[in-house]
């Protein structure tokens, strides 16, 4: 497997870190494979990007047989759109290699987590292709074909994980309601919108369960397909629910009823792929 760390430059002027775990081909199986890839998108409420979920998520990808890449992207101080772009370049980044990382173009998914789930879906709308026009980017050639999300920042209404949009709008925009409601993802879900895989649980102590369902119903009146589980316990920032991703590796951190979602999304993923991956997919702990 190839490992490297690259930087991306942010339009602020920021830096952002991209890390790829890229299996290699063999000559024993098939020396010209093109697999799919997932570009997983940590959370932190656009402070910071979480650990937690980062490299353990790219690992169980790879252990399911994708190519998984890491954005590291730019928090505050850095504000919207700069995260964006920098999404954007991660993904035009993956699909620029497709032939040297031996990876599938037309088979990139995103998850994202949290906030980080805010920027991925972000990203597979609409509403922000004028944005990343404005800084060079084709939006429909940086859209991914599928999007996971896991307990996701959705809305910036009453049910706001209101930090989220503080960081990532600033003080002089963070009670603008032009910009609340452009960056509300659940207002701007249309057909453009690649298949959706969600996951939350509906105690999650940070960001409302109702995000998810807002997102659900978003998707449901654009026709977008969407998969949803609700999980009956467990605190917000779970990542896979184990020890190896628990806070601060407290046991109370852990919930086995969640453990399953990577399963779940790798069948999704295989499902929507067409990618053969059923019996290789992520092992639950």
């Amino acid at each position: 497997m190839q490992y490297f760390e690259r930087t991306i430059t942010g339009i602020d002027g920021s830096e952002a870190r991209f890390i790829g775990y890229v299996i290699d081909n063999s000559d024993e199986v098939d020396a010209n494979r093109r697999r799919p890839a997932v570009l997983v998108i940590p959370g932190g409420g656009y402070a910071m990007t979480s650990d937690r979920e980062a490299e353990p998520i790219a690992l169980k990808f790879v252990g399911a047989g994708y190519h998984a890449f890491v954005l590291r992207y730019s928090c505050s101080p850095s504000r919207y759109p700069v995260a964006l772009c920098e999404a954007a370049e991660a993904m035009r980044q993956i699909r620029d290699h497709a032939d040297e990382w031996h990876v599938d173009p037309d088979r990139v998914a995103t998850i994202g987590f949290s906030a980080g789930g805010h920027l991925a879906a972000n990203l597979a709308t609409t509403v922000g292709d004028d944005d990343l026009a404005a800084h060079g980017y084709d939006a429909d050639a940086v859209r991914p074909n599928a999007l996971m999300l896991a307990y996701p920042v959705v809305t910036s209404g009453p049910l706001a994980h209101r930090g989220s949009f503080d960081n990532l709008l600033g003080p002089e925009r963070k009670d603008d309601a032009a910009w609340l409601d452009k960056l509300s993802v659940e207002k701007h879900v249309d057909a453009h919108m690649p298949p959706v895989f969600v996951w939350h649980t509906v105690t999650d102590n940070a960001v409302p369960v109702e995000n998810t369902l807002m997102l659900i119903g978003a998707c449901k009146a654009a026709g977008v397909s969407v998969e949803a589980h609700l999980f009956p316990e467990g605190w917000h920032g779970l990542a896979l629910g184990t020890m190896e991703t628990a806070w601060n590796a407290d046991p109370a951190a852990v919930f086995p009823c969640i453990q399953i979602w990577p399963k779940l999304a790798c069948d999704w993923l295989e499902r929507t792929f067409a990618a053969g991956h059923a019996d290789e997919c992520c092992a639950s702990d």
